[in-house]
């Protein structure tokens, strides 16, 4: 059977070269998405951050038109506002409003990108905002966000992914406004620039809004960087943070080389969502971890980028990358007390890693196939549950080369087609480490974490009510799996020299 598309018709989305639009005539609103094809890959060594911190200022500073201040007052009646996100190749400036207040927004929105002021006092209070999260907010309130930065830290190394979107703080301290300044130069000019626009605007608008940027930011392109290589580590790597705290996230990750555009993306998209959809409980991991042993909030797993996890049930948009990693993501389990302190951090990590291998190992019976494309086919719908949403995977299709009709009206005919060979074909072709991947943990006594792991002695858990035989049988395999570290492969890092540099 054909499922209906997920999107909106194909006739009214049009994804040209500079300018993308996806006509809603009868939506009474607008969105907006500004993208600049350049994101953190493109930080200069010293100054990662720069791309970043340089859209922030633009989505949070005066322009040449009106001050900061002058801009809220505007923005207030209309009931909306402009932002700004940036990632590892993608910076994108947002906005939805209501088509009796497009022109004043419009106005808003594009000075910002194309007239910033780069006032002093703005830049300032930019860069402190970020100095604070990357030194505190980041290290301090985010232990399972900051266990997927240092992992992706640990498999991009020697590649322009290493380091985090926002930076390192020394590298945002070194930031000035002339830093600023030089990369809006560089990167901020019309032929890097794509312009989409989304639902109830006006005949002739979209157009008008492609020349005012080709009119008012400089001609050409802005330089390429090259796809990154990552490479897959040929044995266990683990990364260990010490904070004191009394639950440990953890990450595991390693490289893989498909992209959404890739053939083989929706059979590893379904299997992916058999094992660990992000914040649903059909998911094993989620089942096993969550539900069956209550260990902790959450367990999934990715095969595309999903930062900010902890912010959002959908996946999120304009994130798309040349590079991803097979990841999966532990939100904190507690610890126990002296003497088996780390046993349900590992037994929880070896639970993880256990259903990852097997996955790779066995592939997915076919009934777990056809309950995962039931499952998915009827989730994907809610992926472009708004214009703005609709619009970002327009942007994503863009920089996947992703033809019409697009992923959001294709992805559902496409799982709906799989077959069981072909889902387990991909997953035995990608998703197998091989004996090599990236551990990140943050703990409290890292170095008994280390002894733990060294022994390779069991990490049993106990309940404080009766289970089943059976799970307690499964119990026993997970708190005895395999995880062969070397003692050379095992890092030790203090909190505060987390991302520090």
């Amino acid at each position: 059977s054909t499922a209906a598309p997920a999107g909106p018709a194909p006739a009214n989305r049009v994804v040209g070269e500079r300018l993308i639009v996806n006509r809603e005539p009868e939506s009474p609103f607008i969105a907006f998405n500004v993208w600049v094809q350049s994101g953190s890959a493109h930080d200069p060594a010293g100054k990662e951050g720069l791309a970043a911190l340089t859209a922030s200022l633009l989505a949070g500073g005066s322009t040449t038109s009106n001050s900061y201040e002058e801009i809220r007052s505007k923005l207030y009646p209309m009931a909306t506002a402009y932002g700004s996100s940036t990632d590892k190749e993608m910076t994108v400036f947002r906005g939805v409003v209501h088509r009796d207040n497009l022109d004043a927004f419009y106005a808003l929105l594009r000075d910002a990108v194309a007239a910033p002021a780069f006032r002093e006092e703005d830049f300032e209070r930019v860069k402190t905002q970020t100095v604070n999260f990357a030194e505190r907010a980041r290290r301090f309130s985010r232990d399972e966000e900051l266990t997927k930065e240092l992992l992706y830290r640990e498999a991009y190394r020697g590649t322009p992914y290493e380091h985090p979107v926002d930076g390192y703080v020394q590298s945002i301290r070194s930031i000035t406004l002339d830093d600023v300044r030089q990369f809006y130069d560089t990167h901020y000019r019309a032929g890097n620039v794509v312009v989409a626009l989304g639902g109830g605007f006006p005949d002739g608008f979209a157009e008008r809004v492609r020349g005012d940027f080709d009119t008012l930011l400089k001609p050409g392109e802005a330089p390429r960087v090259a796809r990154p290589q990552p490479s897959r580590p040929d044995r266990v790597k683990v990364l260990l943070v010490e904070k004191p705290t009394d639950a440990s996230p953890v990450s595991i990750g390693f490289p893989i080389s498909v992209l959404r555009s890739d053939p083989e993306f929706p059979a590893l998209m379904l299997a992916n969502s058999w094992l660990g959809e992000h914040r649903n409980s059909f998911a094993r991991l989620y089942q096993l971890i969550r539900e069956q042993r209550g260990m902790n909030y959450g367990n999934y797993s990715y095969v595309e980028a999903f930062p900010l996890g902890y912010t959002t049930q959908l996946p999120p948009v304009n994130v798309a990358r040349r590079s991803h990693l097979f990841e999966a993501w532990i939100r904190p389990v507690s610890m126990t007390a002296p003497g088996n302190l780390h046993d349900r951090t590992l037994f929880a990590t070896r639970a993880a890693l256990r259903e990852m291998d097997r996955l790779a190992s066995e592939g997915l019976p076919d009934a777990e196939v056809a309950r995962t494309k039931q499952f998915l086919g009827n989730y994907v719908v809610n992926w472009g549950n708004t214009i703005g949403r609709r619009l970002g995977y327009d942007v994503d299709d863009a920089f996947y080369g992703i033809p019409d009709p697009g992923f959001l009206s294709s992805i559902r005919p496409a799982l709906a087609s799989l077959t069981p060979e072909q889902v387990n074909t991909a997953v035995k072709r990608h998703l197998s480490h091989g004996g090599g991947y990236h551990v990140v943990i943050i703990t409290s006594d890292a170095e008994g974490l280390k002894r733990k792991l060294l022994s390779g002695a069991a990490t049993p858990i106990t309940y404080a009510g009766e289970r089943s035989p059976e799970l307690l049988a499964e119990d026993r395999e997970i708190a005895s799996y395999p995880i062969p570290v070397r003692a050379e492969d095992i890092t030790i890092i203090p909190i505060a020299e987390a991302l520090e540099r």
